[in-house]
């Protein structure tokens, strides 16, 4: 009797996910993304992040989103960097069905709190990536309007956990050849969130290559999960966003003369 409970149960619950699943509409695409970012170190606890990043619909033909993000660091001890920041974003309509309900591009603007925790274990290097963001994304209230004429507020927590490891010695260093595997979720909370409690969830692995300290160079493969904040005819929209990144890394020592 107890097994039948069970095996109900279970049968329960994986119907379930399969009738949720079939609510669901899924735009497929393939997307490029071309990354910089560049770290400028004034002391030994303060420095200044800076990155643009280049994303493309159809690898690299048509625009998806452009992303600048400025901030600035604090090195509370060797393994736990603090950053605070503001990043400006521009969203383009792509896909089958875009994240605007009208079809149009629109800005969001962003402030951010970060913290970023290192460790090492044998030749595997560890970092945990926490975030907080302050997200104002413009909306328009009619399909005759330009230009966005609401920045409605919402909140959003992001969680990074990557591992890497030098493919040849048993430390990253200069011109030693690297892989990196990543997974981050996001997650949306407060008011204004809509569907996308469960923002997005992105899983990368990258073939690095660290040619000295100043600079490195990363490539590889991205899947980005992505949940739009509004249904259409009444069903959640996923985006499964299949990538080509390539990162390209840039520290610079002003301390140094």
């Amino acid at each position: 009797m107890k097994n039948k409970i069970i095996l109900l149960f279970l049968f329960s619950i994986i119907n379930y996910s399969l009738k949720a699943q079939n609510t669901r509409l899924t735009d497929n695409n393939t997307i490029g993304w071309y990354n910089y970012f560049g770290t400028f170190k004034l002391n030994d606890k303060f420095g200044i992040h800076s990155e643009y990043q280049l994303r493309r619909d159809n690898f690299i033909t048509d625009k998806q989103q452009g992303l600048l993000r400025l901030g600035i660091n604090y090195q509370l001890n060797p393994k736990i960097q603090l950053r605070l920041g503001y990043a400006w974003i521009e969203t383009y309509p792509y896909g089958d069905i875009p994240i605007n309900g009208f079809g149009k591009e629109f800005t969001e603007h962003r402030t951010f709190q970060m913290a970023n925790l290192t460790d090492k274990v044998s030749i595997l290097e560890l970092s945990h990536r926490f975030m907080l963001e302050q997200r104002w994304v413009g909306r328009y209230s009619n399909a005759n309007l330009s230009t966005e004429d609401d920045f409605p507020f919402s909140n959003r927590f992001r969680y990074m956990f990557r591992v890497q490891m030098p493919l040849k010695g048993k430390i990253i260093e200069n011109n030693i050849p690297y892989l990196a595997i990543y997974d981050e979720i996001f997650v949306g909370f407060g008011e204004n969130v809509n569907e996308n409690i469960f923002d997005q969830n992105r899983l990368g692995i990258l073939l690095g290559y660290k040619f000295n300290n100043s600079f490195r160079i990363e490539a590889g493969y991205l899947n980005q999960r992505l949940q739009l904040g509004r249904e259409v005819n009444n069903r959640n929209v996923f985006q499964n966003n299949n990538a080509f990144i390539i990162n390209s890394i840039f520290n610079f020592d002003l301390t140094k003369k």
